[in-house]
């Protein structure tokens, strides 16, 4: 494989040091001057699996996008589902499990709390969805938006901003 210079890759060569005879012989050290480059460096391209990976997502994203009118246009108006309880129950102790892990991790300094924090802020989104959705009568649906906007969209907020201003590793 052909070897590529730094212009090639995209990338650009770091800050340089001009100096003068003095300077390069070790006479007069301090009066070296930092040159900093000339272009602004381009981020690095991810690796080869990565935008495979992100070119598979985005098609079956794009694939999704069928599916949505065949469910839009062909589920009935009302179900009945035979693990009704089951599936709250377990929406709402992932949530609990979420908050504790993203609060002891934050708590003890440790940065993988981002992870933690991202999905438990997407289960309170989608639990104040469905909440909203699924309420039967104007007073579970009162009750599911009084949730919804006192504690699950507040919550997920905080996750949200807990994730995106997570320092990235060393």
């Amino acid at each position: 494989m052909k070897a590529r210079t730094g212009r090639e890759r995209g990338t650009t060569m770091g800050p340089q040091i001009r100096c003068d005879e003095n300077v390069a012989s070790g006479e007069d050290a301090d009066r070296a001057e930092l040159v900093p480059p000339r272009e602004e460096a381009e981020e690095p391209r991810p690796a080869r699996g990565t935008r495979r990976a992100g070119r598979l997502l985005t098609a079956c994203g794009i694939g999704l996008l069928p599916w949505l009118y065949v469910l839009a246009t062909g589920l009935p108006a009302t179900a009945t589902a035979a693990h009704w309880p089951l599936a709250w129950v377990g929406l709402d102790a992932l949530e609990a499990l979420g908050l504790l892990a993203t609060g002891l991790l934050a708590a003890r300094g440790d940065r993988r709390y981002a992870l933690t924090a991202a999905a438990t802020a997407t289960l309170l989104v989608v639990d104040a969805w469905f909440d909203t959705t699924t309420a039967a009568s104007a007073g579970d649906f009162t009750t599911a938006v009084a949730m919804a906007l006192g504690a699950e969209l507040p919550l997920a907020a905080l996750c949200g901003r807990l994730a995106l201003r997570a320092e990235p590793p060393a």
